[in-house]
């Protein structure tokens, strides 16, 4: 084991390079490595740790006031919402009463560092990076770091959650992910275990008596051929299907609905008033860009202003914005659709708010508060002059909360890792780039 304390940054990096798996993690893509983790505060450490089990609760909330929304015990406003721009066969496998209860056992929310603390920007269920982390925290913990986890937090967590052995099941869509998920497989299979996984296709897939790991989007289900059949077998209680056919669950547009005071008390009906306001603090004030009218006398939450197209007139200083798709489209995920709006000109900003106002309500968008990411040094290896180089960053932290459940309720949460990504600091949007420093974190001594 090599330790920071006698090894050199060099052999560090040598050893880091060394550990790459031949097959690679990323499907045609590089990033910058670096000799060491990410050190984080005690205070934001002990955040990370006792936030898995309120977003398991706040998960829970939300499952439950769909369901109370949709069966007229809560504003029926809420299922709408949730349900629009969804195909009928999607809106109806979310609601299968036998899985009514059922929830995503992995959760990742994305963390935005900032200098107040923590924002959380969206939270994912079917998240890439599983193979990473593992591999990041396993490699820097052989070079003696105590990373948040554990060396094997993330193949320990996965085992709890699909215990019997699993399929990995990776679209086409998300093929970029393969080699990961390929290298995490072999991890899981290391030992001896009567129970194996196994990494296939999405698309070629045949229905077997094994549980399943989903890694294909809901609104790429069409390409899945036997997508429907598997989901009945879940449905049947024959085998497990995680993350669930909940399309609902995977909306941005909770975090505007978390922050809706007409629904405050729906919340405390499934919530404590500390996680709220916990919560609360740590998601962005958010909105649906919903283009139905406002009566004169009245004003959009925060805004001062009557109607969307309003938007359009605030100045670049207003503009402390984010605009993005809220979910079910293939432009959600990976900031494909993100629109800063103090970063883009008054033209730009204008035809990303007029798109918005016209997607509704077959591609909804929301609108969140910009957080700004704080600036701090980290150093990185720079191959193209083979040498250290530290520079200015902004970063995302990313932890892995895996739920173990019992008879459709929660019994335990478990943080396996945290990735952190880091961009250099003129980047606004903060994600995985080849300028981007991946790394795992650990806590200030």
């Amino acid at each position: 084991m090599l330790s920071n304390n006698t090894e050199s940054t060099e052999k560090r990096v040598d050893f880091i390079r060394k550990s790459f798996p031949h097959s690679g993690l990323f499907l045609d893509k590089t990033w910058r490595q670096s000799p060491y983790p990410v050190v984080i505060s005690k205070k934001i450490s002990k955040q990370l740790h006792d936030l898995g089990p309120i977003l398991a609760d706040y998960l829970r909330a939300c499952n439950s006031i769909y369901f109370q929304s949709q069966n007229g015990k809560a504003p029926e406003w809420v299922a709408n919402y949730l349900d629009a721009g969804k195909p009928q066969t999607i809106i109806n496998q979310g609601r299968h009463k036998t899985l009514k209860n059922v929830l995503p056992k992995i959760i990742r929310p994305d963390l935005i560092l900032t200098e107040e603390g923590l924002a959380i920007t969206e939270l994912d269920s079917v998240p890439g990076g599983i193979g990473l982390t593992a591999w990041l925290n396993k490699t820097y913990s052989e070079l003696g770091d105590n990373v948040l986890g554990g060396s094997t937090g993330m193949i320990d967590g996965f085992k709890d959650i699909l215990p019997k052995g699993a399929d990995i099941l990776i679209s086409n869509e998300a093929k970029d992910y393969k080699p990961e998920m390929e290298w995490f497989n072999e991890q899981l299979n290391s030992g001896h275990s009567d129970n194996y996984y196994d990494v296939l296709e999405a698309e070629n897939y045949e229905i077997k008596n094994r549980d399943v790991y989903r890694f294909y989007e809901l609104f790429d289900l069409e390409n899945i051929p036997s997508s429907d059949e598997l989901f009945q077998h879940a449905a049947d209680g024959k085998i497990e299907v995680t993350s669930p056919h909940k399309a609902f669950l995977e909306e941005k547009m909770w975090s505007a609905l978390f922050h809706s005071k007409p629904l405050r008390s729906q919340w405390l009906k499934w919530m404590r008033q500390s996680q709220l306001e916990k919560l609360q603090s740590y998601f962005p004030y958010s909105w649906i860009i919903d283009p139905s009218p406002v009566p004169h006398y009245a004003e959009l939450p925060r805004l001062g202003i009557n109607n969307w197209n309003g938007l359009s007139q605030f100045s670049q200083r207003e503009r402390d914005l984010v605009l993005k798709i809220s979910g079910f489209s293939e432009l959600a995920w990976g900031s494909r659709s993100v629109k800063i709006g103090h970063d883009l000109s008054g033209k730009d900003w204008k035809d990303s708010v007029e798109m918005a106002i016209k997607d509704f309500p077959s591609r909804p968008w929301v609108m969140q508060k910009f957080k700004k990411a704080k600036v701090f040094k980290h150093s990185y290896w720079d191959i193209s002059e083979d040498r250290i180089k530290t520079i200015d960053v902004r970063a995302r932290l990313c932890p892995y909360y895996f739920l173990s459940t019992n008879d459709d309720s929660i019994s335990e949460v478990k943080l396996g890792g945290i990735l952190a990504t880091l961009v250099p600091s003129d980047k606004k949007i903060i994600h995985g780039m080849s300028e981007a420093i991946m790394a795992p974190c650990i806590e200030e001594q």
